[in-house]
């Protein structure tokens, strides 16, 4: 099953960068409390420290968005930037999972488990060979 789709790998990294740009590193990097207002987080009036951790998630996604720009384009570092999509989903799972079962969070995350454990399957059935 891993790297099923492996002749389209980069491919999928640049649509995988495309979509996840525009949904969330983007908005969450430059409209953090907006981009939480749209996924449902109650906001509170002292919203200084929330737009500092906007700011810096957006610009981890957006690190993330240049390797897979990267290597969709070029085929530099496919197998690494593969390697860090795997974790990047996997821990997104664990953290939704962690603030489903705390009741800590909107419904809106608690659906991303679904959404990044497919990221994770989809990224393991394009895995390229090593």
């Amino acid at each position: 099953m891993i790297g099923m789709w492996s002749a389209y790998a980069q491919q999928y990294l640049l649509v995988l960068c495309l979509v996840t740009s525009l949904a969330f590193a983007l908005p969450i990097t430059f409209a953090p409390l907006a981009w939480a207002r749209v996924m449902r987080w109650r906001i509170p009036a002292d919203t200084d420290l929330a737009l500092y951790f906007g700011r810096c998630l957006g610009l981890f996604v957006l690190i993330v968005e240049i390797l897979m720009l990267r290597a969709g384009l070029t085929g530099i570092a496919l197998v690494t930037t593969f390697e860090v999509l795997c974790l990047v989903a996997t821990f997104m799972v664990a953290v939704h999972v962690v603030g489903a079962i705390q009741k800590v969070q909107p419904w809106t995350e608690t659906a991303e488990i679904g959404m990044y454990s497919a990221m994770l399957l989809l990224t393991l059935l394009f895995f390229p060979p090593g």
